[in-house]
Order: structure tokens, then sequence, then C-alpha cells
């Protein structure tokens, strides 16, 4: 019989992963000067899927079937289509609106799963969230408006998927083997990049492929994918999306931190103060109760 673990543990690993997904801005930005975007993403996640499957050949044949195949290719197909939206945006606006716009999504994600689940989110939960947003547009929009234009609209598309992939990821997670189902995913994801990459872009020449780049592949492959990815579909198998995403909201605070350490950006007051934001919304998730009463009196689960 398998153990479940704390709710807690699920949370502390969703931390984890937004560690190694701040530490991946850096990683990315050379090696997206260098590899367009889908053939980097194909490139990525085939060798991530191809490695997660290797390791977990007993469980992906055990939990093999049309059906499970099918659940993992849609949710490559979100997230391709969110990674690559979010590449698009970003070469039509700054980093940091880039940042707070994908981020969005821990606002769309309680109410795609009262869509899906038929769980009305409660005002903690959506307060939370805003809480969260101001805290994430202090960090990442450092100077300057905002103005609604082509890259800003293939942001907040890219959000919308996102929120959809995790959202999906805590419904099919009810009927099929989670790491499996993100085996799949992630091979359907690289063959995406790799058939994308060859009809609509370039290929950088194997000279491109440095032993600089090959090692940071491997990272973003290894760690950014299979050990990141696998904590957040796992995690979302186990905690309520709308707590998730707001966990996952630390990546924004954890790619400037790696910024201001990595390179000599200044930890101004406004950063502190979103930071703190971005803080306190996870308190009071964590804090307040979740839960509401059903008209019978019976008490049920609210996300």
């Amino acid at each position: 019989m398998k153990k479940e673990l704390p709710s807690w543990a699920y949370k502390v690993a969703i931390v984890v992963a937004t560690i190694i997904w701040g530490y991946s801005f850096v990683s990315m930005k050379g090696v997206v000067a260098v590899i367009p975007p889908a053939w980097l993403l194909g490139f990525r996640f085939l060798f991530a899927g191809i490695v997660l499957t290797a390791i977990l050949w007993k469980r992906v044949r055990k939990a093999f079937s049309g059906k499970m195949v099918l659940a993992g290719t849609v949710l490559g197909l979100a997230d391709f289509l969110a990674f690559w939206t979010q590449t698009v945006g970003l070469e039509h606006t700054t980093p940091g609106i880039n940042a707070f716009l994908t981020a969005t999504y821990c606002v769309i994600v309680p109410f795609l799963w009262w869509i899906v689940a038929h769980r009305r989110p409660t005002v903690f939960n959506i307060g939370a969230a805003v809480l969260a947003l101001a805290g994430i547009w202090l960090v990442s929009v450092q100077s300057g408006g905002m103005t609604m234009g082509f890259g800003e609209v293939m942001t907040l598309l890219c959000a919308v998927l996102f929120a959809v992939h995790m959202v999906l990821v805590s419904k099919f997670s009810r009927f099929h083997d989670v790491l499996a189902l993100t085996a799949v995913q992630f091979v359907a994801e690289g063959c995406m990049g790799l058939l994308s990459g060859a009809a609509f872009e370039t290929f950088p020449g194997f000279a491109a492929f440095t032993p600089d780049i090959i090692g940071q592949l491997l990272f973003l492959s290894i760690f950014a994918s299979i050990v990141a990815f696998g904590i957040q579909n796992v995690a979302l198998a186990h905690i309520p999306p709308a707590q998730a995403s707001l966990f996952l909201s630390l990546e924004s605070v954890f790619g400037v931190l790696f910024s201001v350490l990595l390179y000599g950006e200044q930890l101004s007051l406004r950063l502190l103060v979103g930071f703190s934001l971005i803080f306190v919304a996870i308190i009071i998730s964590e804090t307040f109760p979740l839960k509401r009463k059903q008209p019978d009196g019976a008490v049920g689960e609210a996300i």
C-alpha cells in the first residue's frame, strides 16, 4: 500500500521546484540566444521524456492505455503552447512585464477549477491571488507603464494555457498514474517542439551545441523538467490547484533573487515589498479555512 505524504510536504516540494525554475531563467537566457524556441523546447522535453520513461518503465508500461496517451498528449499540447506563446510574447515586450503577465495564472486557476470541478473559490482564495499578483507586479515590472500590444496579448494567452495545464493535471491525475502521465506529456511536448522547429524555424546547426549549451540543456531537461515538473504534477494530484498556483508564484521571487546574486540586480525596497506581499498571500491561503458549510449543514471543501 502506498503511503501518502502530508499536504505540507507537497507544498515544500513545490517551493523546491520554484527554486529550480527561478534559476532556469538564468540558464534559458543563454540557450535561447543560440537555439530557437521551438527547437529548444523539442530537445529539452523529448530528452526529458525519454529519460523519465526509462526510469519509470515498469510504471509507464503498467499504466499505458489509449486514454492515458491521449491525456498525456493533451497536457503536452497545453504546456508546449504555453511555453511557445510565452517566448513569442517575450520577443515583443519586456522580461518584467512578460514575467508579471505569465504569473496571472494564479488568479485564473481558481476560476478554471470552478468551471471544471464545480468548486467555487472562496473570498480568501481570490484575495490571496490578487495580493500575490500585486506582489508579482512590484517584483517584475520595475519601471514605466504597460500597454496592451501583441507581446502582452501573447503573454496573457500563455498564462491562460499554463492555468489550463495545471487544472488538467489535477483532473487527469484522478484517473491515471501522474508520473507515467508526465512521461507521456514530455515525449508529446518534445515531438511538437521538433516538428514546429522543422516547420517554422531554422535549425541552429550542430556547431551550436557547445559543451556549455549541452550542459545547460541537460540542466533544463533533468532538473527544470523531470524534477521540477514531476514535483508540480505530483503535488497537483494531492493539493488544490488554487493553493498550488500561489506557491508556484514564488518562481518570480527566486527568479529575481538569482538575478540579484548572479547579475548584480539591486535589491530595492520595491522588490522587498513585492516579496512580502507574495508571502502574505501564501500565508492567507494556508491560514484561513478553505471549507464552506453546505445548505444541509454538512461541510464541503471549497477551492
